[in-house]
């Protein structure tokens, strides 16, 4: 559940520069969430990983 904590906290903190990249067009913003969610897609696989390898031990 740590890691699913950690995907609600990373997508909060993305919220305000996607606010500044989508009405400010802010491209230094944009890259930030671009950064934020390749993070995220990472964080993603690992829980799925997770989750398989624990339903599979059963």
């Amino acid at each position: 559940m740590e890691k699913f904590g950690k995907v609600k906290q990373l997508i909060a903190d993305i919220e305000k520069d996607a606010d500044k990249f989508y009405k400010a067009n802010n491209g230094a913003a944009g890259t930030r969430v671009r950064k934020a969610m390749q993070d995220l897609k990472i964080l993603a696989t690992e829980i799925r990983r997770e989750i398989t390898g624990k339903k599979n031990a059963k």
